[in-house]
């Protein structure tokens, strides 16, 4: 997973913009930093590189002056491996983030030729010995280096980005297939970065690159071509209504309690302005042969939600598949089949790859719940619900599951007839989010994880719409504290999982007032007469319980009530075990190659 980051313009203080660029895209997940950086300064066209691995934001805040290049007004810079950076001979530092399927081939073909010495074992490098073969044939040609680009990246096969700085035409060339690339447009300035979230300090106004496409930037324009045939494009602007201010920290210590106290407000959002999306959003559900809700990690969490929902609310069948594996289940889809993917990224290539050959071959429908306007999803598909959440900087997703679950709840009630009910329901939901974000709760939370924090296993029991809920909460506990945790489907103990639990064991409970609550009790009390410390998270005590998370009665809403104090418990245990709430180790937030 890599980020990249240039400017091409009239600032002299290119490096410092580069350096809060790759800042603002260290939410993406990287947990580890190589950048090499080129600039360049208006009296001397030449390239420099710069590495640190420290992360950009340490670099700004330590400002290690003899490091970054002062008065340049060119940059461009990757952030963590495996992107694979080096000046070639034309003195032109390129950047690629690539996952390639033809890599054998071409490797094999570089080192036959005797021209080159690999110095890594990435399938990155490959592609920048490519282009030195491509530059050297064309020395003097005033196009060099985008021909070059062009040439080498038409024999590319895969997921890919290449940027390269030019260091003699003052401009920087990038294309991409898969991996994500955004261009921003200045007043004499033009960015190009691989999350629109890096550019709201400078610009609102966007181009989202499609695949196949080529832009040449400099200071004086963007220029669009196609990377095939080189003929021009019109580039589609697109304005973003985020503002600087939702992306950053304030008073807030972390970006996970930030975004857990944003999730109110989102659902409100939702139930006040999404009721027609929803309600087109059911008509092709129900107009479909066969609707299918795919998505991975936290987004595949929803997704299996959401089959539990329109079971119960509208009593109509979907079928779940984790974005990964739908890839192997794609034979018995037809033109009318309907898929509901769900990213909070919309770059997720095990969600995109499978959609893109089903599309293609099947001629399927695509709806897509997702948080990023122009992302490869948000263009991939033929009707789209943004989430609207803001940027969710935190490489743990809080707010945009809690807005994915609130739009598929609002688009059951909405297939059912019963739209204002939903809607109703939801604003009720957020205010028992609030109750659960109060210091008094906060803190009753905090204490349960000074109790358990020490634990190496945990275990999530919870049954129909809370089994999905079960299965997010073991997720984001393991993911921030490290605690290997386990979510189960509460009538599968027996089955095997309750051999694993000892004296001390946590498990969380979800027991929700509906028709799982018999069920899941009498499971909580088998594990606590094996000795687990049961920790139950619901509307009303119980002598199972060891340990009692109140939450208020939310009905068909209570997977988005009740994945706020597992949030917050996750959180807590992260504070405690020193760990980082926001950059937990080898997770990225948007998993863009395989």
């Amino acid at each position: 997973m890599c980020g990249i980051f240039a400017y091409a313009g009239q600032s002299t203080a290119a490096a410092d913009m580069i350096l809060d660029g790759l800042r603002r895209l260290e939410y993406r997940g990287y947990d580890s930093w190589g950048w090499p950086s080129a600039t360049m300064a208006a009296s001397s066209p030449r390239s420099r590189w710069v590495k640190s691995a420290a992360r950009p934001s340490i670099c700004l805040r330590v400002r290690q002056a003899s490091a970054i290049p002062a008065g340049r007004r060119m940059g461009a810079s990757p952030s963590k491996m495996p992107t694979h950076t080096r000046i070639v001979p034309a003195g032109s530092p390129s950047s690629i983030t690539a996952s390639l399927r033809n890599h054998d081939e071409l490797r094999r073909e570089v080192l036959a030729s005797g021209k080159h010495d690999f110095h890594s074992e990435t399938d990155t490098e490959v592609v920048v010995h490519l282009l030195e073969d491509a530059l050297a044939q064309r020395e003097d040609q005033p196009e060099a280096v985008v021909d070059a680009v062009r040439e080498v990246f038409n024999r590319l096969e895969g997921m890919n980005a290449i940027m390269v700085l030019d260091s003699r035409a003052d401009t920087l060339v990038a294309v991409k297939n898969g991996s994500p690339l955004v261009v921003g447009y200045g007043a004499g300035s033009n960015y190009i970065a691989s999350d629109a979230a890096a550019l709201l300090p400078h610009t609102k106004k966007v181009t989202f690159l499609s695949d196949g496409e080529m832009v040449v930037l400099s200071p004086d324009g963007v220029l669009t071509t196609s990377v095939v045939s080189g003929e021009l494009r019109q580039p589609e602007i697109t304005e973003l209504d985020w503002d600087v201010e939702i992306a950053e920290l304030g008073d807030y210590p972390h970006y996970l309690i930030k975004e857990i106290h944003e999730q109110p407000a989102i659902v409100r959002s939702i139930a006040l302005t999404q009721g027609e999306l929803a309600q087109k959003l059911a008509d092709m559900v129900r107009d479909s042969f066969g609707t299918f809700f795919i998505g991975c990690g936290t987004a595949g969490n929803a997704a299996l939600t959401g089959q539990y929902l329109f079971s119960r609310i509208a009593q109509h069948h979907v079928n779940f598949e984790v974005g990964s594996e739908f890839g192997y289940l794609e034979h018995f889809l037809t033109p009318r089949s309907l898929v509901i993917a769900l990213s909070q990224s919309g770059e997720t290539i095990d969600v995109i790859e499978p959609l893109v050959r089903a599309k293609k071959e099947k001629g399927i429908q695509i709806a897509a719940l997702v948080n990023v306007l122009g992302s490869t999803l948000y263009r991939l598909a033929d009707f789209d619900v943004l989430l609207n959440a803001g940027p969710e900087k935190c490489v743990l997703a809080t707010k945009s599951y809690t807005a994915k679950l609130a739009v598929l709840t609002l688009t059951a009630y909405a297939m059912d007839g019963r739209l204002e009910e939903g809607k109703e329901l939801l604003l009720g939901a957020a205010d028992l989010i609030e109750e659960q974000l109060n210091e008094q709760q906060k803190a009753h939370i905090a204490e349960l994880a000074d109790r358990i924090y020490e634990a190496e296993d945990m275990f999530v029991i919870g049954r129909g719409l809370s089994y999905a809920a079960s299965l997010e909460a073991a997720l984001k506990i393991k993911e921030v504290s490290y605690i290997h945790a386990e979510g189960f489907p509460g009538g599968e103990l027996k089955h095997g999982v309750i051999a694993l639990i000892e004296p001390g064991t946590p498990c969380v409970v979800f027991a929700p007032n509906d028709e799982t609550r018999g069920g899941i009790l009498s499971g909580a009390q088998e594990l606590k007469a094996r000795g687990a410390y049961i920790i139950g998270v619901s509307p009303e005590p119980s002598d199972a319980f060891d340990y009692h998370i109140r939450v208020g009665d939310a009905g068909d809403a209570s997977p988005i009530v009740n994945a706020v104090p597992a949030q917050l418990l996750a959180y807590n245990l992260s504070l405690k075990r020193g760990t980082d709430p926001d950059k937990p180790r080898n997770l990225a937030k948007s998993v863009t190659v395989k």
